[in-house]
């Protein structure tokens, strides 16, 4: 499976939600514009965020725990698409991907294209080590 990300729309400030536990955690208004999206344009929804740096790179149980819930919604609106998450720094990417609402794996591969290009590839636990 090949997936092409084709647009990024970032959660706006106010659409974040107050909660001590987590660095940020994104409101109900947001997923629902997320929810929008995919059942208005019948593409698949990923969500995106970034962790600081640390020797490996990969979800921390809280996004599990939280994608678990989430992802599998976007089937309801678009069953046709795969949906996901991924988790990224300034050094590496990692990430998951929905097939159905319950047939999860990890991205294996990314490949960046601009005026660099570079492949990225995962350990066999989906987690990716730094390289310098």
């Amino acid at each position: 499976m090949v997936l092409l990300a084709e647009n990024y729309y970032p959660v706006a400030d106010y659409e974040y939600v107050r909660d001590d536990t987590v660095g940020a955690m994104i409101g109900q208004e947001a997923l629902r514009k997320a929810l929008e999206l995919a059942l208005l344009q019948r593409v698949g929804v990923f969500h995106v965020h970034m962790h600081f740096p640390s020797a490996r790179l990969w979800f921390s149980p809280t996004d599990l725990r939280e994608q678990a819930k989430f992802v599998p919604d976007f089937f309801k609106v678009c069953p046709q698409m795969p949906h996901g998450a991924v988790v990224l720094n300034n050094k590496a990417i990692a990430g998951r991907v929905w097939t159905a609402p319950t047939q999860v794996k990890n991205i294996e591969e990314f490949n960046i294209v601009g005026t660099r290009s570079t492949v990225r590839r995962a350990a066999s636990d989906g987690s990716t080590d730094f390289f310098a």
